[in-house]
């Protein structure tokens, strides 16, 4: 079970307390189990400070604690508040990576069957696509949907997610998309393969949650091999 921990304390000397917590990441590499690692300061008193360090599991964070270099750095930081730090052991119970659900949401709905939702509680009206196989990027949702739809109606495909991670505001997402055409494609007419390609896409996202930008990489060069586009140039 995850693990975290919260570190309340009073300092009006945070710039010394970020070069000691530099300090102890150094030290400790290839050492430590922590995982994640954020600090945050109070709006309303400058002097109110609060870490927040994640661990696989409580015994992962023992384990942590009984480092050296944790104990030294931990005494130097107990110098640095104005009163003695506060500690809360938290077992973690929900984790809900918001970003990363509605970038899977995206993929599961644009391969829906039936007539296309219309989006608008998923992508940004304002959204900007990076598609290296098009000649310029697509800007706003009605001409993202004519993306979406433009491959909807030349198959019938599945995305399945087999990777994705979260940074900031930022969600890559590995996937493997299988398909069927079902009408033409770049010209080429329905052929009814079944075809299969891999890719990642990076989506950027607004304030609101709502998908901002995007960034595609994908086998679409493998893609035409198996619908045959390449045949002729075998030979």
């Amino acid at each position: 079970m995850t693990f975290v921990q919260l570190i309340d304390c009073k300092t009006s000397r945070l710039d010394d307390m970020n070069r000691l917590m530099d300090q102890w990441v150094e030290k400790t590499k290839g050492k430590r189990t922590a995982t994640h690692a954020v600090v945050g300061k109070d709006r309303s008193d400058a002097t109110h400070v609060i870490e927040i360090v994640e661990f696989p599991s409580y015994e992962e964070a023992m384990r942590n604690s009984n480092l050296p270099e944790t104990d030294r750095i931990f005494r130097e930081m107990v110098a640095l508040c104005d009163e003695m730090p506060t500690f809360t052991d938290l077992d973690v119970v929900r984790d809900e990576p918001l970003q990363a659900a509605a970038a899977r949401r995206f993929f599961d709905t644009v391969a829906v069957q039936g007539p296309l939702p219309p989006l608008n509680d998923l992508i940004a009206e304002n959204y900007h696509d990076h598609d290296p196989a098009n000649e310029q990027d697509t800007l706003g949702l009605d001409n993202m949907r004519r993306e979406i739809e433009m491959w909807r109606s030349a198959f019938d495909f599945t995305f399945m997610i087999d990777d994705q991670l979260t940074q900031g505001d930022r969600v890559c997402t590995r996937w493997t998309w299988n398909g069927i055409q079902t009408g033409e494609f770049m010209g080429l007419p329905n052929t009814g393969r079944q075809v299969s390609m891999t890719g990642t896409t990076v989506f950027r996202f607004d304030g609101d949650g709502k998908l901002r930008e995007g960034w595609w990489q994908y086998d679409r060069l493998g893609l035409l091999g198996q619908l045959g586009a390449l045949d002729e140039l075998e030979k």
